[in-house]
């Protein structure tokens, strides 16, 4: 889960390389987001320590 925000910023890279540029910043908005929310998640959430 936490791989696909980074899939998005290659696929954005390879569009600014092909000169598809708002198709680039728009997937790497959509990257960013992606990543904020699931780091959102991953540092709210509670830890399961069992001893």
């Amino acid at each position: 889960m936490m791989s696909l925000p980074f899939f998005g910023l290659f696929a954005a890279f390879c569009l600014a390389w092909a000169e598809r540029r708002l198709a680039a910043i728009g997937l790497w908005l959509v990257s960013m987001l992606g990543l904020l929310l699931l780091f959102r998640s991953h540092a709210t959430d509670s830890l399961a320590l069992s001893f």
